[in-house]
């Protein structure tokens, strides 16, 4: 790490080490998903491959708050199960998040439901407590911007992903093992949630994807209907780049997948590793590393999937991201 930035984090107080054996103490607000689980059990019962086991070292996790969303049933119902879950790997199950808080170093938001994001943060956000939120950041544009913002400010570390992000072969190619990608198109799961604009609540995942290796400097959206009426959207990038998301059609898009283009060949791209590879980055952003994913990057691709429904709404015109960008901005500078 930088020395001079670790100096700066130090002052601030937010750099976590585990030293001489002390253990990394995280909390988890939101037990209605199996992610929540799954990092728990990596955590607290140790990792699956014996290599794996020095990147999650002295850290556990040791209470949760168990409510997530209030009202999709997808979520609340998975909510007494899992909680079950977790007591057995012993964590302690809490009635606030503001109790959470003054028992951990580190925190996982992993509440299903992107809407609550903001409520249950502002707790996160007075203890300045280092957060990885899971996808969807938020339930809509207005409340990304909002959550980035505060974050930005504060420069409490945080940052949010999917954990397609970080598969093998998105990160090859993302690090230039294809040079520099001209195009790419990937594909993934895409069931809608009405309560979140249409890609946040599973596109997010073939999007997180499509971005990765694509970077910033998408400049404009179109979304449509691919011939067996699942849904494409399409973006330009500077210098003529190209894009594409497609829902999964359980055929020839069967699951998660895509391909890029580069100067130097082309590359399979956007399948799924796990969750154990998303795990692995948050637990080097809670030892003091710098977040692994930028803020820009972030707002790009909630804007890029917030065009997509813009579209749609325009029956499929073409849409300026940064107009979208403006107008959630806008509509953010005058909440509370």
């Amino acid at each position: 790490m930088n020395h001079f930035f670790l100096i700066a984090m130090m002052c601030l107080g937010l750099v976590v080490r585990a030293q001489d054996g002390k253990v990394i103490k995280a909390g988890i607000i939101g037990l209605d998903t199996s992610h929540a689980t799954a990092f728990v059990e990596t955590l607290n019962k140790g990792a699956k491959n014996p290599e794996d086991a020095p990147k999650i070292a002295n850290i556990k996790v040791v209470v949760a708050f168990a409510q997530g969303s209030k009202d999709i049933e997808s979520s609340t119902k998975r909510v007494p199960e899992y909680t079950s879950k977790v007591k057995a790997m012993g964590v302690e199950i809490v009635e606030t998040v503001e109790e959470l808080v003054k028992k951990v170093d580190v925190v996982f938001l992993e509440s299903n439901d992107g809407r609550v994001h903001w409520e249950q943060l502002k707790p996160v956000l007075a203890a300045r407590k280092p957060v990885f939120i899971d996808k969807p950041l938020a339930g809509n544009l207005v409340d990304v911007v909002r959550i980035l913002d505060v974050f930005e400010k504060s420069k409490v570390p945080m940052f949010c992903s999917s954990s397609l992000r970080f598969s093998k072969a998105t990160q090859s190619v993302r690090n230039g093992s294809i040079g520099s990608v001209l195009s790419a198109e990937t594909y993934s799961p895409a069931h809608i949630e009405p309560t979140h604009s249409d890609l946040y609540w599973y596109g997010v995942h073939g999007c997180e994807a499509l971005m990765t290796v694509m970077q910033s400097g998408c400049e404009t959206v179109q979304r449509g209907v691919t011939p067996d009426g699942k849904i494409e959207v399409t973006g330009l990038w500077k210098g003529g780049r190209k894009g594409v998301f497609r829902e999964s059609n359980g055929k020839d898009r069967s699951g998660y997948g895509g391909k890029a283009i580069g100067e130097k060949g082309e590359a399979t791209v956007g399948n799924f590793d796990g969750y154990d590879v998303l795990l692995f980055e948050i637990v080097k952003m809670f030892r003091g590393q710098p977040s692994p994913v930028r803020i820009d990057e972030m707002l790009e691709l909630y804007a890029f999937m917030e065009a997509a429904d813009e579209s749609k709404r325009q029956g499929g015109a073409v849409v300026k991201i940064k107009d979208v960008i403006a107008r959630a901005r806008a509509a953010a500078a005058l909440l509370p």
